[in-house]
């Protein structure tokens, strides 16, 4: 275990839709952005879902039936607030193993002239041990989380 937690990762995104549209877009809507080169079965993705209550298994499923949960939601409060458990090592496998979890907290706030703020927050990186460091500054590279949620607010239109 590492001595110091990293630091959090925040993204923040500007999308034209209201509150509720936002949160249903990143969380119903995900099939519709999240890239595929950020799941397990990339170009044969068939399914990507957060399912939508308190304990819904975030996953995936590709050819075949192949099945890969990679989170859990810990808090839905729609339209204001999601908070995931990030269930992806460093190595990009899954880990079942909750106390190994970092957490993705999203907050989706009314825009001063319209449209929806979208916060994001991954923190708790030391709970992937000693990689979490590594871990961390990859998420929060240009091909990390601004990349992923460069995705979303495309979506978001």
């Amino acid at each position: 275990m590492m001595s110091q937690a990293p630091e959090p990762i925040t993204a923040t995104v500007t999308v034209a839709q209201a509150p509720a549209e936002a949160f249903a877009l990143f969380t119903e809507g995900l099939a519709k952005w999240w890239p595929r080169e950020y799941t397990w079965a990339q170009d044969v993705l068939q399914r990507i879902e957060v399912e939508p209550r308190v304990g819904g298994r975030c996953y995936e499923i590709g050819p075949r039936e192949f099945h890969s949960d990679w989170g859990r939601v810990l808090v839905w409060s729609p339209p204001d607030r999601l908070l995931l458990a990030w269930q992806i090592s460093p190595r990009r496998e899954p880990e079942p193993n909750p106390a190994k979890a970092s957490e993705v907290e999203v907050h989706f706030k009314p825009g001063t002239t319209g449209g929806t703020l979208v916060l994001l927050e991954h923190r708790g990186f030391e709970r992937h041990g000693p990689e979490g460091v590594a871990y961390r500054d990859a998420l929060a590279s240009a091909q990390g989380w601004p990349w992923i949620l460069k995705h979303y607010e495309a979506a978001a239109g």
